[in-house]
């Protein structure tokens, strides 16, 4: 199958590539830099434009790009960044992917659990509606972006990720060193729930997508969240060092600015649909996940 990918470079997508040629796929990775490559070609989401003639037989696209919504302090300016490097990529994208005839059978086009808000500890699935806060909303405008392939008849599916666990990259990238350190600890209260994925069941259940016939939002996280504390235990007692440093939440506040209330915030998500669908997780739990990154 022939698949086009953004954000190839990112943490999941430097993943999802050479899993996708491993299993004998021709994948086209779709750049913002000058294509050197003969696999890639060039995109600019900012003015709208792709290439399409090299795109041409592309039978799935897996569209993953979009700012880091940790990776700075949340100005107006990189809030705004966030928004539209989301929007703007996605309606790109789907536009895109319209246009080409014949067109994919299908877009994966990444979301996040942001959608759900704070949800204490309640469980929600794909049948809850949208929450409260700035990346709920970035989220509902994100989905909704790709809708122009919808309208073309593309199975569209939004596969929602939780926090994803690498030792290479990602939050769980810049914590492992504070817990090799003996200075990890809950964060607030510890009582916020925590939905995560491992790199490798992440990386599983995108594949699973493109095979399926699932579409709209599908919640790609582990089918058993935990508490902020259970996954500071779990870490502690993987790498065999204290956790008794807790962070006050004023702290985080005055380090992480308002991205602090996404840390200190529930988010207790159950991937129903992907269960229903067959898919099997091989890191169910956080004692296996943190067993992946120890």
């Amino acid at each position: 199958m022939k698949i086009a990918v953004t954000g190839a470079s990112g943490l999941i997508g430097t993943a999802l590539v050479p899993a996708l040629r491993r299993d004998g796929h021709q994948v086209i990775r779709l750049v913002r830099a000058p294509a050197h490559d003969p696999g890639d070609v060039t995109w600019d989401p900012t003015r709208d434009s792709i290439d399409l003639s090299p795109l041409a037989g592309t039978q799935a696209v897996v569209h993953l790009a979009g700012a880091g919504v940790g990776d700075k302090r949340w100005t107006d300016a990189y809030k705004a960044q966030i928004l539209s490097s989301r929007v703007q990529g996605t309606r790109t994208i789907s536009r895109a992917v319209a246009a080409l005839d014949p067109p994919p059978s299908v877009l994966v086009s990444a979301s996040a659990i942001g959608f759900y808000g704070d949800t204490g500890d309640r469980p929600v699935d794909e049948s809850a509606p949208a929450g409260t806060g700035f990346l709920a909303q970035v989220v509902q405008q994100w989905e909704a972006s790709a809708d122009e392939a919808r309208a073309a008849g593309v199975r569209v599916v939004h596969p929602r990720s939780g926090l994803v666990m690498s030792r290479t990259g990602g939050a769980w990238a810049r914590m492992l060193p504070l817990f090799r350190l003996g200075l990890g600890g809950r964060l607030g209260t510890g009582r916020q729930y925590w939905s995560f994925i491992t790199l490798a069941d992440e990386i599983r259940a995108l594949t699973h997508l493109l095979g399926s016939e699932l579409s709209g939002p599908v919640n790609l996280t582990a089918p058993h969240p935990v508490t902020n504390t259970e996954l500071t235990h779990a870490m502690g007692h993987a790498l065999h060092r204290p956790t008794a440093l807790p962070v006050p939440a004023f702290a985080l506040k005055a380090v992480l600015g308002e991205f602090s209330t996404e840390v200190l915030s529930s988010a207790r998500v159950l991937p129903t649909a992907l269960q229903n669908d067959g898919f099997t997780f091989h890191h169910p739990d956080i004692d296996s996940a943190v067993a992946t990154i120890a």
